[in-house]
């Protein structure tokens, strides 16, 4: 048997009432011994079968349509973007649930569309950027190369010179791969950290000490205020990149006679390791983006600055490998500071 409508559910209702209503006329009229026509009782049936018919019709019409239309309003908001305002609630009416368990879904394939969408939008963003990235060097090469081709092979003044500024530039196209292809084995898991107990003083000092010409010629002052003795349980090597990332960071986007400072303190079994400088600083609206891949934040840190752009990427994947976090803190014109975690040896 098919599935009844909501007439055919009336109909058998106002039946079942009319058979019940013609057999207690029926009966009324034998304990009462009146003078009624037979008939009588069929008549009573008849009548109420038309009442009950039509209350049930209206009824279950404005029962059921009643909530299908709310259930469809419901749908109409969530694909319009409206927040619905119909909650579970506590009831156990079916057609009530099913509302609310729709709502439900409706809400929860928005937030996967939206993901969807921030995914494919920062897709978009990235193959830009590495585009660019790539193309800068490529088109350096490409230029010199045919420069030298051209008559500049034979001008010992032009050859040796060219040949060195297309060598930068292939330097730079093979730092950009070898960052890529570093994030990549982190994301992947690919790449295991070599966990050791780490003198931090150390490994700061001998980052700095590597950094120290770079940071005089950009006129930085370099100062290691990490505690002597203070160790931490960390890949050696990959915190040595971090520190190099960081500090080049500082050393890059710092002022003339200013200085870039690593601090350090425990924090319950976590040692909180800071990395100041005093430099241009990062207006809030590019803080929360600032550890993409290829991200520049305006004018004052542009590519003329050199570097592949993913040090800070790196950075904060190779953090995140050691299961800490990183963050960062900075106002234009008051300098930037790098906040990351550590585990301490036990």
């Amino acid at each position: 048997m098919g599935q009844l409508s909501t007439r055919q559910v009336a109909l058998l209702s106002a039946l079942v009432v009319a058979v019940l209503g013609g057999l207690l006329a029926g009966a009324a009229v034998d304990l009462v011994g009146t003078s009624l026509a037979p008939w009588w009782p069929f008549l009573c049936a008849l009548l109420i079968l038309a009442l009950a018919y039509a209350a049930f019709s209206i009824g279950i019409e404005r029962f059921v349509h009643g909530r299908i239309k709310s259930l469809y309003r419901t749908v109409h908001d969530l694909r319009r973007g409206k927040a619905s305002g119909n909650g579970r609630g506590d009831t156990t009416d079916e057609l009530t649930r099913v509302n609310a368990e729709v709502a439900e879904w409706a809400s929860q394939r928005r937030t996967e569309i939206k993901e969807l969408e921030d995914r494919e939008r920062y897709r978009r963003e990235f193959i830009g950027n590495l585009a660019h990235e790539l193309k800068t060097p490529i088109f350096n090469i490409q230029g010199y190369i045919l420069t030298l081709l051209e008559g500049g092979l034979e001008d010992q003044k032009v050859n040796r010179d060219f040949l060195e500024r297309a060598s930068n530039s292939v330097d730079r196209l093979m730092k950009i791969v070898e960052d890529l292809d570093l994030i990549t084995k982190l994301e992947s898991g690919v790449m295991e950290l070599r966990l050791t107990r780490v003198d931090l003083h150390a490994l700061v000092k001998e980052t700095m000490d590597t950094m120290e010409m770079h940071a005089r010629e950009k006129g930085v002052r370099l100062v290691n205020a990490v505690a002597p003795g203070t160790e931490a349980m960390a890949d050696r090597n990959r915190m040595a990149q971090v520190f190099t990332n960081l500090l080049n960071n500082a050393i890059n986007y710092g002022r003339t006679d200013g200085s870039c400072k690593v601090t350090s303190y425990a924090l319950g079994d976590q040692l909180v390791v800071e990395v100041s400088d005093d430099g241009v600083g990062i207006s809030g609206e590019h803080l929360p983006r600032l550890f993409e891949r290829f991200y520049r934040v305006g004018k004052s840190r542009s590519r003329n600055e050199g570097g592949s752009g993913l040090g800070l990427a790196i950075v904060k994947h190779i953090i995140d490998a050691h299961g800490q976090t990183i963050a960062v803190k900075s106002e234009e014109g008051r300098g930037t500071t790098f906040v990351l975690t550590l585990q301490q040896p036990e």
